[in-house]
């Protein structure tokens, strides 16, 4: 069966090769392998609640930065699901990561690379990827599975809206696990709001770099 060819993001370099979303002009990342780690690994609670089964979960996909963050430190057979409207091409993706010179960079982005369809599958170190590609308000709704932890890792809310509304809030709280975890390194009002009313219990964190704070959510067990 064929499938339609995906849109590339258009992007532009910052002179340390960083790339830039020029749809959305925003960067993919500003702190690099440092900020995944306080946001999305420490405001989850990872690496120490990583079981055999454990599901990560991701909105914005992007240069897979936080894939290999999380394949840096789990050994073990855990599930990585992510939505991504606007696939990176694999050679793009492979100028982003050269800086942070990762283990697995080279096999992500051989998967990656070969990977084919809407929803592109691969297995990374012991992490059983999956990666669906489209709007993630459809994309999600339809996703049968249950986060232990999201990863909301969008371009900036103020740049790209859809994917921080109430009704994909919505949708990712009706996908997350009793006693599952959020954490994202925006703490804008609206965000938190949409969260809390969708049923997690909303804290703000101590943000990365410059951020003031952070978002981090938990869904009552």
């Amino acid at each position: 069966m064929s499938h339609p060819t995906p849109t590339w993001p258009a992007l532009t370099w910052t002179e340390t090769d960083t790339p830039v979303a020029t749809a959305f002009d925003d960067p993919y990342f500003t702190g690099g392998l440092a900020e995944t780690q306080h946001v999305f690994l420490a405001g989850n609670g990872l690496p120490e609640r990583f079981v055999p089964g454990f599901q990560v979960a991701e909105l914005g996909f992007g240069t897979g930065l936080n894939l290999l963050a999380v394949a840096q430190i789990c050994d073990r057979p855990i599930r990585y699901t992510s939505f991504e409207a606007f696939p990176m091409r694999a050679e793009d993706m492979a100028r982003a990561l050269a800086p942070f010179d990762l283990p697995h960079t080279a096999a992500l982005v051989r998967c990656w690379g070969e990977a084919r369809g809407p929803v592109r599958r691969f297995t990374l170190n012991a992490i059983a990827v999956e990666v669906h590609i489209g709007d993630a308000r459809d994309t999600v709704a339809a996703w049968v599975g249950h986060a232990d932890a999201w990863f909301l890792d969008g371009f900036a809310p103020a740049r790209n809206p859809e994917l921080w509304g109430e009704v994909l809030m919505a949708e990712v709280a009706r996908h997350t696990a009793p006693g599952g975890t959020l954490a994202t390194y925006t703490a804008a009002g609206h965000v938190r709001r949409a969260l809390a009313e969708a049923g997690f219990a909303v804290t703000r964190g101590p943000g990365f770099g410059r951020k003031k704070h952070m978002t981090i959510a938990r869904m009552p067990a």
